[in-house]
């Protein structure tokens, strides 16, 4: 298993390179970069007035916020100076090529330098982990609860499948399914947030204003005050499909010659089901973790940070792809790819706590 797992750890950094790279190459072909969205609105702003469009000097050099991508329009029927545009280039890095930039990008990585970013004008790591904590607490809480209720209500409907327990709380589940996570926040904040009903829960921020000068106890209390609503809204809208998930797979095991086999030896149900079905089964939901775990860490976050008002990397990064803030956008694609390929590391670990027959050595060979 070392040799498995280190070879797994070797393996991060080539893959984490290969991602990176066809990032970088698409990102070069997409249109709307930082100078061309300053181009666009340097030109509806010049042509929308009268003044200005011909004055060079220090009005020019105000409003010369342009980019590389503008090649093919008549920027000069626009007043635009091209030592302007070349100066605009250098300030965003464009007067290098690709290459030089992305080898450059590669450089700054390893000393885990993601540059400044465009708009905010602050380093890149600086904003991560600013972010980072909203991320964790949301991702962390919710995969616990989802898999802390899913599981056991998982095996439960297996067992009972068929009784009224198994048809009421697939009735609940289903209803869960179909209502979208950010719409039950919604439904939550109306109800419980100063809608038009209670006002038990703060509706906006990760911890109150004056958390810092609160004891230990009150910081523990007003953190969980403040993720009650999220939380719930991310477990509502993730639980049912793993739970389903669950009971099939226990169904199946259920099912098959080994367990007639146990049971025809005297050994007791939760023997049977614990000792023997359990490690299969959970084989299929733990396949699941890594993604579901990537989903809600970052993905499936982002219209609950929105809705909540919480500044999350989901959020980070959204607002990084719509500006093209590219020192932002390569900064959190590096966060989240490593994490994703660490997290499914975590999901091969896990397979062999679950079920210690697993191999993963005598696999390869």
């Amino acid at each position: 298993m070392g040799r498995y797992l280190l070879k797994r750890l070797v393996l991060i950094l080539p893959t984490l390179f290969g991602i990176m790279t066809i990032n970088f190459i698409i990102v070069q072909f997409a249109p709307g970069g930082p100078v061309e969205q300053i181009i666009a609105q340097l030109t509806t702003g010049t042509m929308s007035t009268t003044a200005g469009i011909s004055g060079g000097g220090d009005s020019g050099v105000q409003n010369s916020s342009v980019d590389a991508g503008a090649s093919g329009q008549n920027l000069g029927s626009y007043g635009l100076d091209p030592e302007l545009i070349a100066d605009l280039e250098r300030q965003f890095g464009f007067d290098k090529p690709p290459h030089e930039r992305f080898v450059r990008m590669l450089g700054n990585y390893i000393r885990l330098d993601f540059g400044t970013s465009f708009y905010q004008d602050r380093p890149v790591i600086e904003l991560i982990v600013e972010r980072m904590p909203v991320s964790i607490s949301l991702g962390l809480w919710s995969i616990l609860l989802i898999y802390g209720i899913s599981i056991p209500l998982g095996i439960a409907k297996a067992v009972r499948d068929g009784s009224r327990f198994d048809i009421w709380t697939s009735s609940l589940i289903f209803v869960g399914y179909a209502i979208p996570g950010f719409l039950f926040a919604i439904l939550l904040i109306v109800l419980f947030a100063g809608g038009n009903y209670l006002d038990l829960f703060p509706l906006r921020g990760l911890v109150s204003s004056n958390w810092e000068s609160m004891g230990w106890w009150d910081q523990i209390t007003d953190y969980f005050w403040h993720m009650a609503l999220p939380i719930t809204a991310l477990t509502a809208g993730g639980f049912a499909t793993l739970t389903m998930l669950t009971k099939n797979s226990f169904l199946e095991e259920i099912s098959k010659q080994f367990v007639l086999t146990a049971r025809a030896k005297g050994l007791s149900e939760s023997r049977v089901l614990y000792g023997h079905v359990f490690r299969n089964a959970m084989l299929i939901v733990i396949a699941g973790f890594p993604a579901a775990f990537i989903g809600l860490f970052f993905t499936g976050s982002l219209l609950i940070e929105v809705i909540f008002s919480l500044d999350g990397m989901g959020l980070l990064s959204y607002e990084a792809v719509i500006k093209r803030d590219y020192p932002i956008l390569f900064g959190t694609m590096f966060c989240f790819t490593l994490i994703g390929l660490v997290m499914h590391l975590v999901g091969d670990m896990t397979y062999v706590l679950v079920d210690p027959r697993i191999d993963f050595e005598s696999r390869e060979t």
